[in-house]
């Protein structure tokens, strides 16, 4: 059997090719070879967002970008968290195994309090939130980053201290899978490609959009190869083809500008065509059947988990 999968999705806008590459791709390469489930986070997102209309399209967006970019809605369990109420239910249970001075741990809190900004609630206890969505499947492990461990660990602490009360066994321990580092994406400027730092090469941009970026690349007449250049170009092709091709249009910049927006263009426009065809009724459908497979595997746990604390008469 499939070990099962679970990650959890948070729409960040407008993606760009750094998003692929660094989020979308990796897990796009892996989630057949597990029993995966693909969550999209719209209750942690209320941490911090708190326009309606902007977090109601960031959920139609994100579902559109992975079954754009080849998530088969068939092959995993593609479901909204607040479409599943056992998540909130088991995340209150286990706010109660853990204390204050736990939960004051977190990253994310001590990242506010450091800022001098007063963090709401839900921010404070999202870590059980977290621990309730992972442990609700039984799931076996989670992709996240090397600087993610933390999230693993919280979820551990709180399944040990729930066995620890109510029984060995009746959560599963979640490992963490370490996704395998990227590196930077390097954007038009050199820098890490960000949004923040307006340097991004649109991931579902038209090709005069992409066009437009890739010819803002800053170019550095002084060595070899246009260094910003090479290193977007790295992405798309190997390094001996690379090589060939930057050795045969030497000092050439802008031919070497238009062969990176034909390699883009190559990998974009069939995700692009995908997703401008997905309708929001495609995905409402998609969610829709990924809740009921959701809700029927985390009602047997739930039944399990109310039997042992004692709620269930």
């Amino acid at each position: 059997m499939k070990k099962r999968l679970l990650t959890g999705l948070q729409s960040s806008g407008t993606l760009h090719i750094g998003n692929y590459f660094g989020a979308l791709k990796p897990f796009v390469d892996m989630y057949e070879e597990y029993d995966s489930v693909l969550m999209v986070a719209d209750y942690h997102a209320l941490t911090s967002l708190k326009d309606a209309p902007v977090l109601r399209e960031n959920i139609f967006n994100v579902v559109k970008d992975y079954l754009a970019v080849g998530v088969d809605p068939s092959k995993v369990i593609l479901f909204r968290q607040s479409d599943n109420p056992h998540h909130t239910e088991l995340a209150w249970i286990l706010n109660c195994q853990v204390t204050v001075p736990f939960l004051m741990q977190s990253h994310s809190y001590k990242d506010k309090i450091s800022k001098g900004l007063e963090p709401n609630a839900g921010l404070f206890t999202y870590p059980m939130l977290m621990a309730a969505d992972i442990a609700l499947y039984d799931t076996d492990v989670v992709p996240v980053g090397e600087d993610q461990r933390q999230h693993l660990e919280y979820t551990r602490e709180a399944v040990t201290k729930f066995n620890n009360a109510y029984g060995e066994g009746i959560l599963k321990e979640p490992k963490e899978l370490i996704l395998k580092e990227v590196g930077v994406v390097p954007g038009t400027d050199g820098q890490k490609m960000s949004k923040s730092y307006g340097n991004t090469i649109p991931l579902f941009g038209t090709k005069d959009e992409i066009a437009k970026a890739v010819m803002s690349i800053v170019t550095d007449s002084s060595g070899e190869k246009p260094i910003n250049v090479f290193a977007i170009h790295s992405l798309f092709r190997n390094e001996a083809e690379l090589n060939t091709l930057y050795e045969e249009r030497k000092g050439k910049y802008k031919n070497l500008k238009d062969a990176l927006i034909e390699d883009i263009e190559t990998l974009v426009a069939p995700m692009r065509e995908r997703r401008d065809a997905i309708t929001e009724d495609d995905v409402k459908k998609v969610l829709k059947e990924g809740a009921e497979k959701a809700i029927a595997l985390s009602t047997l746990k739930m039944e399990q988990i109310r039997k042992a604390v004692g709620i269930a008469l």
